[in-house]
């Protein structure tokens, strides 16, 4: 292990002229990239980024929610993220006649700011280096013994950090299992919405610009992040008051140039850079494409239904946008793989890889199983990958009355254990769900879409994936009878009936719900998934990962004089690199900025995606930008070449002096595949000039009241 920790202390990343590919971790700055990072024009110092010892930006950098980046911008709580991280909240305060969505939601006072119940706001407080103690009394131990006594050391540090409740504290591996750090979090769960504009400004361009560069869409929302009146956290209360925290971002209008240093802070989820061939080529040829295609079905079904009725609209107006994103990002993933001929390139690394421990017989001894083991292993897993994908997109993530009966217990047992209190509390809890639940259904969008994604489970799959009753019942009858062989008999689909038993859930509601039909099809699908096809692909996946750790151990050796980075886990990483144009196909060439002028360009060509507000246009005609144009033009978004993925929404894109000049929000759709090997010349960071954002608060919402909390610096048009 301490071999292994001393090839740690030398990691870094391959790095081109202008693109740096990494995800850096915030307290090995000052080792591995302050350097670097000032010499490209940064002109703060490591401990201004990262410090548990005075005020430093890591202070003003949270977890938004459950997978977004949110930044301070104010000294009373101001939080800024980006629209389609509060997408959800500004849905649930929506409604056909109050439509947030398509008006936009401004709160003039502190009084009209709005609860959202669930939300959150992380603050790192501190990470640490644990690998030792996660390690530690497990030098003779192996297989199953070995991650029983990690899971317990674990545990206890996570319990000794977490102060009795008063701290989140996790534990997450990096690469692979091979070192370990310790999170430690203030949790603030009183998160209100402050502000955010219309779909038309915030998703200009919606699904057609989604990934896609040129880009002009403002997304953003703001929130505030409130406390009790000690400035700790404390659920909601009309008693709490706006957070002070310990640092928050200077907003600058000087604006980006070509080359101009610009780094983001933020939570990247999860990267893959070191698999082996033959896991990018199953991505390829059958991960991406299955998932693919199981999606376009249902989102050519959600489309249809929400164009035809206002309130379908609203209600699948997130799931419509969840759902398309990903759909969209691994098309451009296979693309961009295939252009860099990956596969071919990870396997050159292999060749390198079995080169390296050859010339050394105690290397051979430890890595010469590694190669052969993951052809085996990847062979065994093709066919539990298609089954798998299968379930997850149609069962458990497709077929919205799906997510229903994992609500009820399984049986009465429990039920009569519990005291008439416990009861009432259970009733509540389920009334919540299902009210929420029906508040975003349609029965005939979700009917068409139970039909054709449960016609493809049974076309696309072998036999053995599938239960005897559903193969029978799909085989047997054409779909009108399945309609009304389960739909119509299930009360599920009934929503005013389901509303009045969550009220007077007793143990006659509970037996006859688990005969319900759906909830039967569902529990058999679902069982027979657990037993066939779940406990083989976990199975087969963590043989995979004890060879993948066992790979990574001897790449950290075998390029022991180079740095390499961690994979993305969802914790605070540190991305840098310059504002640059690319060429996406031979004869193209993007510029590095949008402008409003972009913005009127696509309205005239009167696509349904390019639609805005009246007066936006009428801000445009007038010139009145109000000192946030340059030269004469209004800037509204750039690109960098900066290494960035899921999770990185809302990071704040900061420049060379520590300020705070843009909001990240997306990636170019050729870089896509920089989850899984970077490219310099394509791989392109999409974020919100903060201009843009202070002209539609200041000019269009008319909330100029918010700018007044900001340090707004800088110069003006």
């Amino acid at each position: 292990m301490k071999n292994l920790l001393f090839a740690l202390l030398i990691i870094g990343c391959s790095l081109s002229a202008f693109g740096k590919e990494g995800m850096w971790i915030p307290t090995l700055l000052e080792k591995y990239t302050i350097d670097e990072m000032q010499e490209m024009g940064f002109k703060l110092t490591a401990d201004d980024i990262y410090s548990i010892n005075q005020n430093s930006l890591k202070d003003a950098v949270v977890i938004f929610g459950k997978g977004c980046t949110g930044a301070m911008i104010s000294d009373q709580g101001l939080l800024l993220t980006n629209h389609h991280c509060g997408f959800s909240s500004i849905q649930s305060h929506s409604s056909v006649e109050q439509d947030y969505l398509s008006d936009g939601f401004w709160a003039m006072s502190k009084e009209e700011e709005l609860s959202n119940p669930g939300l959150t706001a992380r603050f790192l407080e501190q990470m640490v280096d644990v690998t030792d103690s996660v390690y530690a009394n497990c030098d003779s131990l192996q297989a199953g013994d070995l991650q029983l006594k990690l899971n317990e050391n674990i545990n206890r540090l996570q319990k000794n950090a977490s102060e009795d409740g008063k701290y989140e504290a996790v534990i997450k591996p990096l690469f692979f299992g091979n070192q370990y750090f310790l999170y430690v979090y203030k949790v603030f769960p009183d998160v209100r919405l402050v502000g955010a504009p219309p779909e038309s400004i915030g998703k200009f361009g919606g699904d057609t610009d989604n990934w896609m560069w040129p880009r002009h869409n403002a997304d953003f929302a703001i929130f505030r992040v409130y406390a009790d009146e000690n400035n700790e956290p404390a659920a909601y209360s009309e008693s709490n008051v706006p957070y002070q925290p310990r640092k928050w971002f200077p907003i600058s209008l000087d604006g980006v140039k070509p080359n101009d240093f610009m780094m983001l802070m933020g939570y990247p989820g999860t990267t893959q850079e070191y698999l082996p061939s033959q896991a990018v080529e199953m991505l390829i040829e059958q991960s991406n494409p299955d998932r693919i295609k199981i999606r376009t079905a249902r989102l050519n079904i959600f489309s249809k239904h929400m164009k035809a009725d206002p309130k379908t609209r609203i209600q699948y107006a997130s799931k419509f946008a969840k759902s398309s994103n990903s759909w969209k990002r691994w098309k451009g993933e296979i693309r961009g793989l295939n252009r860099l001929n990956a596969v071919e390139k990870k396997r050159e690394f292999e060749a390198e890889f079995e080169a390296w421990y050859q010339q050394n017989d105690r290397l051979e001894e430890q890595y010469r199983s590694v190669l052969p083991q993951f052809d085996k292993l990847y062979m065994d897993l093709l066919p539990f990958d298609r089954a798998y994908n299968y379930y997850q997109e149609v069962v458990f993530k497709g077929i919205d009355v799906f997510g229903l009966p994992g609500y009820f217990p399984k049986n009465d047992s429990g039920w009569k254990r519990m005291s008439e209190s416990r009861r009432d509390l259970y009733r509540q809890a389920i009334a919540t769900k299902i009210d929420e639940f029906y508040r975003n259904y349609d029965k005939e969008t979700d009917q068409e879409v139970f039909l054709k994604l449960l016609r493809m489970l049974r076309q696309d799959l072998d036999p053995s994936f599938l239960p005897a009753d559903f193969k029978e019942m799909f085989d047997r009858y054409d779909d009108e009878k399945i309609i009304r062989k389960i739909y119509d008999k299930s009360v599920l689909a009934d929503p005013e009936k389901m509303k009045e038993i969550s009220l007077n859930f007793n143990e006659k509601w509970i037996a006859k719900l688990q005969k319900d039909p759906l909830v039967e099809l569902y529990h058999s699908l679902r069982f027979h998934y657990v037993r066939n096809i779940e406990l083989v692909y976990r199975e087969v996946n963590e043989k995979i990962d004890d060879v993948q750790k066992t790979y990574m151990q001897g790449i950290l050796a075998m390029q022991k004089d180079e740095r390499l980075y961690p994979d993305a886990n969802f914790t605070m990483r540190i991305a840098y690199g310059k504002v640059q144009g690319y060429e996406p196909r031979d004869g193209v060439e993007y510029d590095y900025y949008t402008t409003l002028t972009g913005i009127m360009e696509k309205v005239a060509t009167d696509h349904p995606d390019y639609q805005i507000p009246g007066k936006l246009k009428t801000i445009y005609s007038s010139k009145d930008f109000n000192g946030f144009s340059e030269n004469g033009e209004m800037p509204v978004a750039y690109i960098a070449s900066i290494h960035s993925t899921g999770g990185n929404s809302g990071s704040p894109a900061i420049n060379a002096n520590g300020e705070l000049v843009g909001l990240n929000f997306d990636r170019c759709w050729e870089g896509t595949m920089s989850d899984i090997m970077f490219d310099p010349d394509q791989c392109r960071n999409i974020m919100l000039d903060v201009r843009y954002m202070l002209l539609i608060i200041d000019k269009y919402a008319g909330a100029g009241y918010l700018l007044d909390e900001m340090e707004i610096t800088g110069n003006t048009d």
